[in-house]
């Protein structure tokens, strides 16, 4: 006899085809004498009680049942937990993965806004260097007549500046930043521009032959005000320069000294 039942993945026979296979197979030694003591000849067609080997077997069955099953379940669920482990360490991954992307950006972010600061920082330092440098008022003349030179040239006695040699024309420019205080006819200095520094000093450029400024304006270090002339009382063209503590005349410093204390050899 031919017994059938459904195949399925990670699961033994069930109990009921498993015992019915284990019994036909009984029957078969029993009719084989393998088993005579199963069945006596006078009670072939009577119900019968179950023999002490056929208990035996049927509990063995059952235990074996019973295996199967703890170990087809075991099965399963050790498989969901590797396929659940393996979903949280793939989650865990691609989160590790975002994350260092994200540094990655922010790093990059940061390092660009500290380049950006550190040359917009560069860029002032230097806007502020030009600003409070200081420059000689003739680019690349040279000191014609010192400071308190005598003679009966000045009202004074003595020469309250110092002439800067320059043909009629040249550029004259405000050795540092400052505000223009005065600038216009100026008597025996001609036409002049007074400047009040950021330092809170004055600077005064004479016998200029046109002028560029106006009062009140502010400028910078380096910047063209002026150009040199013969006005006012002079021998020849030149630039007069004087350095002040003051706007009034006679509050006159050494001019060389002023600008060598900012950075000027002249």
């Amino acid at each position: 006899m031919a017994f059938t039942r459904p195949a399925g993945k990670h699961r033994a026979p069930n109990r009921l085809t498993r015992r019915t296979a284990t019994v036909a197979g009984v029957a078969t030694l029993a009719t084989a004498g393998v088993i005579g003591t199963l069945a006596s000849p006078a009670m072939a067609d009577d119900v019968k009680a179950p023999s002490a080997q056929e208990v035996s077997l049927e509990r063995t069955i059952l235990v074996g049942d019973s295996v199967a099953d703890r170990i087809a379940a075991q099965a399963v669920a050790q498989q969901y937990e590797a396929e659940q482990a393996a979903a949280k360490a793939e989650a865990r991954a691609k989160a590790v993965a975002k994350a260092k992307a994200e540094a990655k950006v922010k790093a990059r972010a940061e390092a660009a806004a500290k380049a950006k600061a550190g040359r917009e920082r560069a860029a002032r330092d230097a806007e502020r260097k030009r600003l409070n440098a200081y420059v000689a008022p003739v680019t690349g003349s040279y000191v014609s007549t010192g400071y308190r030179t005598g003679g009966n040239l000045w009202s004074s006695g003595s020469h309250t500046g110092i002439d800067f040699h320059a043909a009629s024309g040249t550029p004259v420019h405000a050795v540092g930043a400052g505000t223009v205080v005065e600038a216009g006819w100026g008597g025996a200095y001609g036409n002049n521009v007074v400047i009040k520094m950021n330092d809170g000093t004055y600077t005064q450029y004479g016998h200029l032959s046109s002028i560029g400024v106006s009062v009140g304006q502010s400028v910078t270090s380096d910047q063209q005000i002026a150009l040199s002339g013969a006005t006012g009382n002079v021998t020849g063209p030149h630039l007069h320069f004087e350095a002040r503590t003051s706007p009034d005349y006679g509050s006159d410093i050494d001019p060389v000294a002023y600008l060598r204390s900012h950075g000027v050899n002249v």
